[in-house]
This record gives C-alpha cells, sequence and structure tokens, in this order.
C-alpha cells in the first residue's frame, strides 16, 4: 500500500526559516520521511539542494514554483526539476491583487496556464494547480473560480485543508476531479478559535478534518502523492513528526 501511494512526504514550506537544510533533512528522515517538497525560494542553488537531499538519503519528486517562475523563464524551472528528479511541477499562488474578481479573470489566467502547461508537459513533466480558498468563492450563477481556472485540462494539486477552510466539502471536489489530481497536501484544520497564532491549522489528526474518509477518497480518485504541510507550525518539528506518525496508520490501512 505504501508504494502505490508514493514517499511519506512533506513540504518544506512547513519547516522554512528554521535549521538550515542539512539540519531539516536529517531530522525528516530519522521520523521517516523519504520525499520533501521545495518551494519557490529554495532553487537560487539547486545543485547544493541536490546535494543536501542526497546526503539525507531524500527524493523530491515534485516541487512549487512560482508562476513568475513559469512565465519569466521556463528553462530554469525544467532544469530545476530535472537536477531534483522531479515528475511533478505545481504553480501555487495568486497575491491578493492578482486575484479574479470575475469569471473573465479566471478564464484568462486558465490561458496563462494552460500555455506553462504545454510547455512543461513539452520537457517531459507533469503540471499542476495548488489551491488556497480563494478560489472557492462562489458566483451568483454557483459557478466558483477554481471551475474556470481549470476547466478540462489543468490538473489539480489540491489542498483539502484550504478547500474546508473555503467552505467546501473536500471531498465533493475530490470525487469530482478524480483522474486529474497527481497530488494533495494532507494538512489538518483547528477547531474554531484554536491556534490562531498557526493561521488555525492544526497537526494531522489533532484538528476537524476527517481524514480518514478523505484518505479513502484519495484512494478513489486516484492520487498518487499525498504531502504532508502546515501553512505555520508553532514548532516544525512537532508537527513534522506528529504528522508523520498520523501519515503512516493512513498509509497502513488504520483510522486516525
Amino acid at each position: 500500500m505504501t508504494e502505490a501511494i508514493g514517499p511519506l512526504s512533506i513540504q518544506l514550506w512547513s519547516t522554512r526559516g528554521e535549521d538550515p537544510l542539512d539540519e531539516q533533512f536529517a531530522a525528516l528522515a530519522a521520523m521517516g520521511y523519504t520525499d520533501v517538497q521545495p518551494y519557490h525560494d529554495q532553487y537560487d542553488d539547486v545543485p547544493a539542494l541536490k546535494a543536501a537531499l542526497d546526503k539525507a538519503g531524500l527524493t523530491a519528486v515534485s516541487g512549487h514554483f512560482n508562476l513568475s517562475m513559469f512565465e519569466g523563464d521556463a528553462k530554469l524551472v525544467i532544469d530545476a526539476a530535472r537536477q531534483l528528479g522531479m515528475q511533478l511541477v505545481v504553480a501555487p499562488w495568486l497575491d491578493p491583487e492578482d486575484r479574479p474578481t470575475e469569471a473573465e479573470g479566471w478564464k484568462a489566467l486558465h490561458k496563462r496556464l494552460k500555455a506553462m502547461k504545454e510547455v512543461i508537459e513539452g520537457a517531459g513533466l507533469g503540471f499542476a494547480w495548488h489551491n488556497h480558498d480563494f478560489e472557492f468563492q462562489r458566483y451568483a450563477d454557483g459557478s466558483y473560480g477554481i471551475e474556470y481556472l481549470l476547466d478540462e485540462d489543468i490538473d489539480f494539486a489540491m489542498d483539502l485543508a484550504w478547500i474546508h477552510v473555503g467552505g467546501e466539502d473536500p471531498g465533493k471536489w475530490l470525487q469530482r476531479y478524480a483522474g486529474r489530481v497527481p497530488a494533495i497536501h494532507v494538512k489538518d484544520v483547528a477547531a474554531p478559535g484554536q491556534n490562531l497564532d498557526q493561521m488555525g491549522f492544526a497537526d494531522l489528526g489533532t484538528g476537524v478534518v476527517d481524514w480518514n474518509r478523505l484518505w479513502a477518497l484519495a484512494g478513489e480518485a486516484g492520487v498518487p502523492l499525498r504531502v504532508a504541510e502546515h501553512d505555520l507550525p508553532g514548532d516544525w518539528r512537532r508537527f513534522a513528526g506528529t504528522t508523520a506518525a498520523a501519515l503512516k496508520v493512513l498509509r497502513g490501512g488504520g483510522q486516525l
């Protein structure tokens, strides 16, 4: 079962700004992680990043890259991904001032993503969009920004906790986009009013998201890669350790 759902992976945004990468990677490997998901700031020295990964025995089968990186110089994205052995590259974010407020804006963004996808897939890599909550604004006609953004041809690297924060049922969206979800972020949400210093998120298994249900639905949707994340943990080592233990339960077929 473990092999079928990919490596035990963690998004490095969860550990940012703390210890040197060598120390982070050694600690993560000791917890049982075998893979990490780098983000935009970490590609300034790709050979050094690769050396640190190799030293710890970790892989990086996926990575997040800003839109400006895709559109500014896609070759840099492709080269970094190839050097690190990635199979999937993900566009993950829009600054508030860049977020569309109507359907036409989302459709225009879809055209930009489609152009990126053609270049990235032409290089033999997978490409997907990663959500937060703002894509789930519902318009008067019942449509959502995410629907225009993805249309029929952009894959969806889902953050299920952000969908929950956006007031939607993550399971519904997993089922809707089954077969088009190459990765998910495995993240929990604290009970209302709790963990406000951590953006309202929680270590996996300690919050209100029904991950037993979502894990099963992810399997039905054919999701191959499931990556742990916390947007602002108070203690990244606590988060990573607690979450690794919970992931091992889920991966082994157990219940949280």
